[in-house]
């Protein structure tokens, strides 16, 4: 592993144990009481799981047409489907604002309303956890022969059933890992949703701008109160899946 990567895995380490001596359980349980924390947290875990399905929904489609078919521009394509990861999330909120202030945007309000509303909480989480999602899958699918899915349709299977049933049993470690990382990032999002879907008490807050509220009228113990409970979450949810995945068959 290294010196280098040991000092990188003390430091993070290091931070949470931080966060754990600079509040107290009275803190957490105290947070945990809280309406608005609540509400937060309940918009939080929703949101974040419909935008993970939604992400996987899209990206492994996605990945897998940009894995296995050439065409020109691809790496045009390839370099646009990154933005979402390269930009700054503020950049990202306002760009989605300006969006639905142009004739298009305008008529997409006029039917559902995303601007500051959980729609829009959404949106602005999808943006960039998707990317993850289809970057991930692009990889997994590349490593993955596409001999099997050759031999199937030899044996008499069409397109889909070599996709249901021969390639998607072998990319489900990548399936899992873009789900995860898609719905922890949904998590942790912040600049996105601060431009796009505000910080509103008991409508658009979720975990990440409580942090932010809490910290902007000087309830440093509250913040990181909130902080551990993102860090608890977002820690169970990987461990899980990781788990999770190690029990799953390769093959049914």
């Amino acid at each position: 592993m290294g010196v280098v990567g040991a000092t990188y895995i003390i430091l993070i380490v290091a931070m949470i144990l931080a966060d754990f001596t600079y509040t107290s359980t009275d803190h957490i349980l105290e947070a945990l009481g809280s309406k608005e924390i609540q509400y937060s947290i309940k918009l939080s875990l929703i949101t974040s799981t419909i935008t993970m399905v939604l992400s996987l929904v899209v990206g492994i489609p996605l990945g897998y047409f940009m894995a296995r078919v050439n065409f020109r521009f691809k790496k045009v394509i390839d370099a646009i489907l990154d933005i979402p990861i390269v930009l700054p999330p503020l950049v990202i909120g306002l760009s989605l604002l300006i969006l639905f202030q142009t004739i298009p945007g305008q008529w997409i309000e006029s039917q559902v309303r995303f601007t500051y509303t959980v729609y829009g909480v959404i949106l602005a989480q999808f943006m960039v956890a998707c990317a993850f999602a289809v970057r991930t899958m692009y990889v997994t699918f590349m490593q993955i022969s596409d001999r099997q899915e050759q031999v199937g349709l030899t044996l008499g299977c069409n397109k889909k059933q070599a996709f249901f049933k021969i390639l998607l049993p072998q990319a489900r470690n990548g399936i899992l890992t873009a789900g995860s990382l898609a719905w922890a990032r949904a998590l942790g999002e912040f600049g996105p949703i601060l431009i796009f879907a505000g910080a509103t008490r008991m409508r658009t807050e979720v975990l990440s701008t409580t942090v932010f509220l809490e910290m902007s009228v000087g309830n440093i113990e509250a913040a990181v109160a909130v902080s551990l409970i993102m860090i608890f979450a977002g820690f169970l949810v990987l461990f899980i899946v990781r788990i999770f995945g190690e029990k799953i068959p390769l093959t049914r």
